[in-house]
């Protein structure tokens, strides 16, 4: 199977543009699409209950392992309806655009029970991949984000591992494939639950607890 011919071209100013078009009519049709962010390519859609189970049965998910959302901006954090504590908008301030993922609560009304995690959080970011924050503005509002792979193999960070991983999925259009090369090798992101007083480090990644600190002196543990 030719795998050049299932991708959309995703790094040029003008493959972008014409890219947003069909990105946002599978994003509509509740199937899921593979883009690239600041870190590894990701699966994702739409936040509705119909697009979460889309990719819920693409990656195989079990039950209490939420998806983050990806934003293009605080003010679709507000949108959301999460409650930002003030530390977390300090975090915001310095650290957004790009690979800190804050986990928030809120958002009863907007984010669906299945993007939670066990405890009630949201995770949210702000990815800092132009590309990517321009489809999201297009959207219009908040998409899913999950790593692109199978259990057991690493993220993928080309679009030709994801082809030829999910080929089938491809083939049948449940699955839309934004091709903006091969991505530079880099630390998943940071991950501070923000939905209690102090803010708390739940995954290390890309963003050091000593360069957080200079926001937040009083995080609790180590990224």
């Amino acid at each position: 199977m030719r795998t050049d011919t299932l991708s959309i071209p995703f790094w040029s100013v003008e493959e972008v543009q014409a890219a947003i078009r069909p990105a946002l009519e599978q994003i509509e049709m509740r199937r899921v699409l593979a883009y690239p962010t600041e870190t590894v390519y990701g699966f994702g859609g739409g936040i509705d209950r119909d697009s979460v189970d889309a990719l819920v049965a693409l990656k195989s998910r079990p039950p209490g392992k939420p998806f983050l959302l990806l934003v293009a901006g605080p003010d679709m954090i507000e949108r959301l309806d999460l409650r930002m504590p003030a530390y977390a908008a300090n975090l915001v301030a310095r650290h957004w655009p790009g690979p800190l993922t804050l986990v928030l609560s809120g958002g009863d009304k907007r984010v669906p029970d299945r993007l939670r995690g066990p405890e009630g959080g949201v995770a949210v970011r702000w990815t800092s991949n132009v590309n990517i924050s321009h489809l999201i503005r297009a959207h219009g509002d908040a998409i899913t984000s999950t790593s692109a792979n199978r259990p057991g193999v690493p993220p993928a960070t080309s679009a030709r591992e994801i082809l030829e991983q999910w080929g089938d999925a491809v083939a049948r259009g449940t699955l839309r494939v934004l091709d903006a090369g091969r991505l530079v090798e880099s630390k998943p992101s940071t991950v501070l639950d923000c939905t209690g007083r102090l803010p708390r480090v739940i995954r290390p990644g890309a963003i050091a607890a000593s360069t957080l600190r200079q926001s937040v002196p009083n995080l609790i543990g180590d990224a």
